[in-house]
């Protein structure tokens, strides 16, 4: 599954917010940096928060974090005047179109059409080929949480019916093909075991799948790993000694309990979305004692054991054929 999804253009991530969709977003990154492509993030939050942990300033320019992995902000508005940089000539006219209270107006009253410049971007940035400046292998969108994701989203084909035949029309015909191309892009869920995390990850998926944009695998956050069971625990709750109090024993007790029911809960859910969406689902250790790059530098470590895991199952599958 992870060979198949690294091996796409553009990778759109969306889930929930808190899910830890950006941490997700930049491991993935990692990872492809780690495997020698060109990586490049692309976070669509305004207060950049990714920019803020790798101690950067925000940029609607690529900007270089590590060998092969480059982040950078997408701004609607900046891409809108960067593409119209492309289509109309010459500097004088177009410094007249940015002043003009006409464009500020339309500007205003068209976040739609920020939204289609920003996806106009990262295909743009995806195809760029020359090769003095090559563009990155692979992309990573940090969507905005799901429920922006999806205007965001839809947006192509709106733009398409309301444009018609026109520049902006023919660009969002576009788009929507990329967004569309199995073999060049895919999106990607981030979800927890939060009930409402749950529910709308169950929710979204329906909601791209009609729009036939179903993502190609759910990636299962902050799963957490318990290593004992109740037959543990009822030993520890029974354990005698000098050095051990009863009332000690029994909060300990009632601790892993907690912590069980956790790891139960998260089976459920996983459960439930396997059966609600059919999608490939790989499940992320929670690392609760991480932060920043540590947990972003030891999710893509997991990441990397998990591809290679697969790498193994296939090789043995083929073997024995």
């Amino acid at each position: 599954m992870l060979n198949e999804i690294l091996a796409r253009r553009v990778l759109i991530v969306l889930g929930k917010g808190g899910v830890g969709k950006s941490t997700v977003s930049a491991a993935i990154a990692k990872l492809a940096a780690m495997s020698g492509a060109r990586a490049l993030i692309m976070e669509c939050d305004a207060r950049a928060p990714l920019a803020a942990t790798f101690g950067v300033a925000p940029s609607s320019a690529p900007v270089v974090l590590a060998p092969n992995l480059a982040l950078m902000t997408l701004d609607g508005r900046a891409a809108l005047e960067e593409y119209l940089r492309l289509v109309v000539p010459g500097r004088m006219l177009l410094k007249a179109v940015f002043a003009s209270r006409l464009y500020q107006f339309f500007v205003q009253a068209a976040p739609g059409l920020r939204e289609l410049m920003m996806l106009g971007k990262v295909y743009h940035e995806a195809g760029r080929t020359d090769p003095k400046l090559p563009g990155p292998s692979i992309i990573i969108v940090d969507a905005p949480a799901s429920g922006q994701a999806m205007s965001l989203l839809k947006m192509p084909t709106a733009a398409r019916l309301t444009f018609g035949e026109s520049i902006v029309g023919v660009e969002a015909a576009k788009i929507s093909r990329k967004m569309r191309d199995p073999q060049s892009s895919a999106i990607i869920q981030v979800t927890t075991a939060d009930s409402l995390s749950i529910s709308e990850t169950i929710e979204t998926h329906a909601n791209l799948s009609r729009i036939h944009l179903a993502p190609a695998a759910v990636l299962f956050n902050r799963t957490p790993r318990s290593g004992f069971d109740a037959d543990d625990i009822s030993a520890l709750a029974n354990r005698r000694g000098p050095h051990w109090r009863k009332k000690d024993l029994e909060h300990l007790a009632e601790l892993a309990r907690s912590e069980l029911g956790r790891a139960a809960g998260a089976r459920k859910a996983i459960a439930k979305i396997r059966a609600e969406t059919g999608a490939p689902l790989l499940e992320i250790a929670e690392h609760g004692d991480l932060s920043g790059i540590a947990l972003i530098d030891r999710i893509a470590a997991d990441l990397e054991l998990a591809r290679t895991h697969e790498n193994e199952t296939a090789a043995r599958a083929t073997h024995r054929h």
